[in-house]
């Protein structure tokens, strides 16, 4: 595991809005939201036959989340072909699905403020079991069009790799 540095400058969290998500080695257009990463360790409970009053807890099977990306419809057609890879209509009766690629690896960046980047994500084996291609559609709304992806995965870890950059200071003019 690599070593962290710590900046020992910085006081407040992250803030959440400045992020970017990357699967293909490209980064995708226009992702508006990402879902939380959360991972679920099932307990395991047995007890000892001569031990009467309590039991002992073991961790069990750990289950990930799945991730929903979202973003605005635009002709971009990365969704859209990443799901067509689960299930394609019009490919022919048992070929719906591309075995060899319906899975991705993705990236997801996190920035701090002045858009360095502090943390990453790799997410493994993820795919598409879910696609929405428009939202409801709806005249009397003043909203943006979103599609949504939600990926499942068979986990994701931190990569130790990024460490927290020195903050930039503005120099004041002389």
């Amino acid at each position: 595991m690599a070593q962290f540095t710590v900046n020992a400058q910085r006081f407040d969290p992250y803030k959440n809005f400045k992020f970017r998500v990357k699967w293909d080695g490209r980064y995708v257009a226009g992702v508006s939201k990402v879902s939380a990463l959360k991972r679920t360790t099932e307990v395991v409970k047995h007890r000892e036959g001569g031990d009467q009053s309590s039991s002992r807890k073991s961790p069990g099977r750990t289950e990930f989340d799945a991730i929903t990306l979202e973003r605005g419809v635009t002709h971009d057609t990365e969704f859209e072909k990443w799901a067509n890879k689960v299930w394609n209509y019009g490919s022919g009766l048992g070929a719906e699905v591309s075995l060899k690629d319906f899975r991705k690896d993705l990236i997801i960046e996190l920035y701090n403020e002045t858009g360095q980047l502090v943390l990453a994500y790799k997410v493994f084996r993820a795919w598409v079991s879910e696609f929405q291609a428009l939202p409801d559609l709806d005249a009397n709304a003043n909203a943006v069009a979103i599609a949504r992806l939600k990926l499942e995965n068979e986990g994701w870890e931190r990569d130790y790799e990024v460490i927290e950059p020195s903050e930039v200071s503005f120099t004041e003019p002389s």
